[in-house]
């Protein structure tokens, strides 16, 4: 059994709170499949937990990538600055989800994670976990389903949007975001934004004012109910058949 790795950086120590077994998000995450004995295991890969300030890096792209990080709570961002010296947002995540599946290319993070909130992550050492999955077949597999889903989520975002008017994304958007709320436990229809309208409209290849104009006519039409973040989806129904139709809200039922 692999000796339990020392806290990175930053990090707390494990302790008790960073368990897999006593962690609401564990069906959202790593452990899925896992029976207790495996979860022990993979507790012990747990170099602690991580608290990141809002506005503040988890990791820099040109880091060195040294392991992934299970959003326990709060909100990142990934981005990248262009040559042109705008940033690029490259997707939002929440808690269940992993970061720093970016660096296993070549070693290195090819983005920057940011937190749009107070936020806090479990550290996963990769060579720990690299070392123990073989032992874990679970484990391995699921990684895999982890970075299969990443890679599918960014692969059919980039096709569903690049065919899409700007107010079919901004439904995709709220769509998908209302759908992942939701499988955490929290309301599908009401929620505040952490991201600007500015990094909405970057992740989405939109103009702020676009994205503006967008949330205006949800509004105007009684799809939404707007108050500077606060957000209340009215009806969902005509978001999702937006996305999945191409209609116009003149055939909403």
């Amino acid at each position: 059994m692999p000796a339990s790795p020392a806290p990175l950086p930053g990090c707390t120590g494990p302790g008790h709170d960073a368990a897999c077994a006593s962690c609401s998000l564990r069906e959202l995450c790593l452990p899925v499949g896992l029976a207790n004995e495996e979860m022990a295991r993979l507790d012990e890969l747990v170099a602690g937990r991580r608290a990141v300030r809002r506005g503040e890096a988890l990791f820099r792209r040109g880091d060195a990538f040294h392991a992934l990080y299970a959003v326990r709570a709060g909100f990142f961002k990934t981005s990248y600055t262009s040559e042109d010296g705008r940033e690029r947002v490259t997707g939002f995540q929440m808690a269940g989800e992993l970061l720093g599946l970016d660096g296993l290319a070549d070693d290195t993070h090819r983005c920057d994670a940011i937190a749009l909130e107070d936020s806090r992550v479990c550290v996963i050492p990769y060579a720990s976990l690299e070392a123990l999955s073989p032992a874990l077949p679970a484990l391995q597999r699921q990684l895999l389903r982890v970075m299969s889903r990443e890679i599918m989520r960014e692969h059919g975002a980039m096709m569903q949007l690049g065919g899409m008017r700007a107010e079919e994304r901004v439904a995709a958007f709220l769509s998908d975001l209302a759908g992942r709320l939701q499988a955490r436990g929290f309301s599908p229809s009401s929620f505040v934004l952490r991201m600007t309208r500015q990094e909405i409209g970057t992740y989405l290849g939109l103009q702020l004012e676009t994205v503006s104009r967008c949330f205006s006519r949800f509004r105007d039409e009684g799809v939404l109910e707007v108050k500077q973040r606060d957000i209340r989806i009215v009806d969902l129904a005509a978001l999702q058949r937006l996305v999945a139709g191409g209609q116009d809200w003149g055939t909403r039922a």
